[in-house]
C-alpha cells in the first residue's frame, strides 16, 4: 500500500478515519469514534465525526485535523511536511508525535 504522508509523519494511508471515509464504512466510524474516546480522552466523539480524506490533500478533515498546530504551522511556512522544515528534528511543536510514533519522523525523512 502506498503512504499518504500526513504534515507531522503520520501515514493517512492507515489512519482509520481516512480508512472510514474513503470507504463510507459506518461500522469502522462507530469503532474508530469508540476507540478515540478512550484512547484521547475524548467523551464527545461521534461516529459522525469520522470523517477524513488526510490532512495535505482537498476534501474533509477529522476536526483535530482542520486546527491541527502542526498542520497549521507547515501551511503557515508554505511547505508541503515538517520535513521541509529546518528544525523538524528540534521542534516542540511535532516532538510529541515523533516521540510516541518515531516511524512518522522515519517518513518525513524519507520524502526528501
Amino acid at each position: 500500500m502506498e503512504k499518504i504522508i500526513s504534515c507531522c509523519g503520520l501515514d493517512c494511508a492507515t489512519c482509520d478515519a481516512r480508512v472510514a471515509t474513503m470507504s463510507n464504512d459506518d461500522n469502522l466510524r462507530r469503532v474508530t469514534a469508540e476507540k478515540w474516546k478512550v484512547g484521547y480522552n475524548a467523551p464527545d466523539i461521534t461516529p459522525e465525526m469520522i470523517n477524513c480524506t488526510g490532512c495535505r490533500g482537498e476534501g474533509v478533515k477529522f476536526s483535530h485535523c482542520e486546527v491541527y498546530e502542526i498542520r497549521n504551522c507547515v501551511m503557515n511556512k508554505g511547505f508541503d511536511t515538517c520535513g521541509d522544515c529546518p528544525d523538524m528534528e528540534t521542534c516542540a511543536i511535532v516532538s510529541a508525535v515523533h516521540k510516541y510514533v518515531p516511524e512518522a519522523l522515519t517518513n518525513l525523512k524519507n520524502l526528501n
